[in-house]
C-alpha cells in the first residue's frame, strides 16, 4: 500500500489560513481607523461649528451691549434735554406772573409804608420794610390778600424801631404767590383745605 505525506498540504494550508487571518486583521484594522478618523474629524466639525456658533454670539452680544449704553446715552441726554425744558417752559409761564406781582407790589403798597427788600423762596414771598404805624401795615395787608396775585399775609416781625421818625415801624411778612382764578374756575382741593385751616384759624393776623 502507497503511503502518502500529508504534512507539506498541512503546512500549505496553515500558512493560507495564517495569510487570511493577517489580511482579515489588518483589514479590520484599517476600519477601525477610517471610522476612529471620521468619528474625530465628524466632533472636531462639531466643535468648530459650535466655536464659529460662540464666536457669532460673543460679536452679537459685543454689538447689543454698545448699542445698549449708545441708548442709555440717549435716554440721559433725553431727561436732560426735558428737564431743560420744563425749566424753560416754568420760566415763560412765570415772566408774566413776576410782571403782574411787581405791578401789584407797587398798587398795593398804601400811603405810609415803604418796602425796602423783596425775598423770594419758591412760592413765599417776604417783604421787609418800614410803616408809619400798625394800622398802615394791617392795610397793606388786606391789598394784598385782595390782589389776587398773593395771598394769605403772616405778619412775622412788626416793632418800633425805626430810624425814619416819619416811619418808625420795621415789619416782615410772608405771602403766598399765586394766580388769580378765571371767572367760573373750580379751586381745586388743596386752596379749598388752606382756606378751611385760615378760616379755622382766625385768618391773617
Amino acid at each position: 500500500m502507497a503511503k502518502i505525506n500529508l504534512l507539506p498540504w498541512r503546512t500549505e494550508r496553515r500558512k493560507q489560513r495564517q495569510k487570511e487571518f493577517y489580511t482579515m486583521l489588518g483589514g479590520t484594522a484599517l476600519v477601525a481607523v477610517v471610522i476612529a478618523f471620521g468619528v474625530v474629524k465628524f466632533y472636531d466639525n462639531l466643535l468648530a461649528n459650535q466655536e464659529d456658533k460662540n464666536t457669532y454670539l460673543r460679536e452679537q452680544i459685543t454689538t447689543l451691549d454698545a448699542q445698549i449704553k449708545e441708548i442709555e446715552a440717549l435716554d440721559k441726554k433725553k431727561a436732560e434735554l426735558l428737564a431743560r425744558k420744563a425749566v424753560i417752559e416754568q420760566l415763560q409761564a412765570n415772566r408774566s406772573q413776576m410782571v403782574h406781582l411787581f405791578d401789584e407790589l407797587v398798587r398795593t403798597i398804601p400811603d405810609g409804608v415803604r418796602l425796602n427788600s423783596i425775598k423770594q423762596t419758591g412760592e413765599n414771598l417776604t417783604l421787609d420794610g418800614v410803616a408809619q404805624s400798625n394800622a398802615r401795615v394791617s392795610s397793606y395787608m388786606r391789598a394784598l390778600e385782595s390782589s389776587g396775585w398773593m395771598t394769605k399775609p403772616d405778619l412775622s416781625v412788626i416793632e418800633a424801631k425805626g430810624e425814619d421818625k416819619t416811619l418808625p415801624y420795621n415789619f416782615a411778612l410772608q405771602v403766598k404767590l399765586t394766580k388769580p382764578k378765571k371767572e367760573g374756575e373750580v379751586e381745586t382741593e388743596d386752596e379749598q383745605l388752606d382756606e378751611a385751616d385760615e378760616s379755622a384759624g382766625g385768618g391773617a393776623p
